[in-house]
This record gives C-alpha cells, sequence and structure tokens, in this order.
C-alpha cells in the first residue's frame, strides 16, 4: 500500500518496508513512520505489489527494508536485487531469525546492511546511515559474516582434503609421512623392505597425481590438509 501523497518533501528519507508478516509490517511502519526526517512511502507484504511500483516507475524511494523471508521463501533476496537496480535504493535487509546461509546471498544481491528485527530500534539509525551513503555492517551481520566466511572455508579445506585422500593410496600416504619425517629414499626403501627404484618410482606416481614440484612439497601439502 501506498502511504504518502504527492511528492514528499525532499528533506526526507523515503523509506519501503517489504514484510510479510502483517503485525510487523504495521508495528514497523508506526515506528518508522514516527521518525523525525523519514516518511513510509511503501508498505507491503506483497513482492507483486512491489514488483507492480518497480515496473509503473512512479517510486520515491531512498532506502527499502527488505524481509528475508517472504510467505516462507528468501524470495526478499531476489526482491531485494531488483529494487536496488531499478531506483538505486540502498537496501536493508530484516529477518527475525538467523538464517546465516542467506547472509552472503543477500550482500551479493546489493544489500548493504541485514538488521534483526526485534532490534527494531537500531532501524532508525541505520536507514539514515544508509541515506547519506554510508555503508555501515551492523555488528550482528558482521559476525554472521565472519560465521559464514569460517563455515565456507572448513567446507574448502574439506573439500580440498578429500579430494587429496581419493587421488593417493594408504601406501603412498604412509610414503608422504616418511617424506615429512626426514627421511631419505635410501631409509625409506629400509623401513619398507623394498628397492630404491620402487620408492622412486612411488614418489614418481604421487607427483604426477598431485602436480606437485617435489616429495617434501607433496608431503607439506597432505600434512597442511591433515592427512597425517
Amino acid at each position: 500500500m501506498q502511504l504518502s501523497k504527492g511528492a514528499p518533501s525532499v528533506d526526507q528519507i523515503k523509506v519501503w518496508i517489504i514484510e510479510d508478516d502483517k503485525d510487523w509490517l504495521r508495528g514497523l511502519c508506526a515506528y518508522m513512520g514516527g521518525q523525525n526526517g523519514i516518511e513510509v512511502t511503501l508498505a507491503s507484504d506483497d513482492p507483486a505489489e512491489v514488483r507492480k511500483s518497480l515496473l509503473s516507475g512512479e517510486y520515491s524511494v531512498d532506502v527499502v527494508l527488505m524481509d528475508i523471508m517472504l510467505h516462507g521463501e528468501p524470495e526478499g533476496i531476489v526482491l531485494a536485487e531488483e529494487t536496488a537496480t531499478a531506483t538505486g535504493a540502498r537496501v536493508i535487509m530484516l529477518t527475525s531469525m538467523e538464517e546465516k546461509e542467506f547472509i552472503l546471498r543477500s550482500f551479493q544481491a546489493g544489500a548493504i546492511d541485514y538488521q534483526i528485527k526485534s532490534d527494531f530500534e537500531a532501524l532508525p539509525a541505520a536507514v539514515r546511515a544508509a541515506a547519506r551513503r554510508e555503508s555501515p555492517i551492523s555488528p550482528a551481520a558482521a559476525e554472521r559474516m565472519r560465521e559464514e566466511f569460517r563455515r565456507l572455508k572448513l567446507l574448502e579445506m574439506e573439500f580440498e582434503k578429500k579430494k587429496m585422500q581419493d587421488l593417493i593410496t594408504p601406501s603412498e600416504l604412509e610414503l608422504l609421512k616418511l617424506i615429512d619425517n626426514g627421511y631419505t629414499q635410501t631409509e625409506i626403501a629400509g623401513r619398507l623392505f623394498v628397492s630404491i627404484r620402487t620408492v622412486k618410482n612411488h614418489i614418481n606416481r604421487i607427483l604426477k597425481k598431485l602436480g606437485s614440484p617435489g616429495s617434501k612439497a607433496a608431503a607439506r601439502e597432505a600434512k597442511d590438509k591433515g592427512l597425517f
């Protein structure tokens, strides 16, 4: 629903609120609309209505408060990108939960901040900062992004570890352990009761599989990935 008539004052920060919980929508509209220098020009729980406003080209908005989850789907992420592209407005994502998996997607879609709805008292300051074209990230959003980056890093490490495990055999891994412990090829041959030629052949196969420049580099890579 459109909440303003005519041309809003240029001194006012024009805000859209997109929220599928009607109680929250009413509450946020009343709270934000009562803030000095802020005017709510659109409040909607319907993505179709928002897209209709975007297509009309008759929008008045500086900052958008966008709920991530709209009617059970993360539709707010897609809508954030569409809104930011069409209007140039700054988009702040809202959530009542800690949907960590959506944080990076929200920022990739063009959002500039991520706010927990229950901390609504922080919203006016976030809106004013966004309108000034600053790029603040709330402490909660920053921490969740750090957690997400850590999670992605761990996934990457596990993937690389699994990839290396799939490439080399247990006996080749044992050989790399010995190399990492400083044993020479002659000493390894004696410990494994094989010829030096066999050790060299094993090493050459390992280097070919891993694309490593040398046996010590291959052993160090295996150790760094946590294989031993």
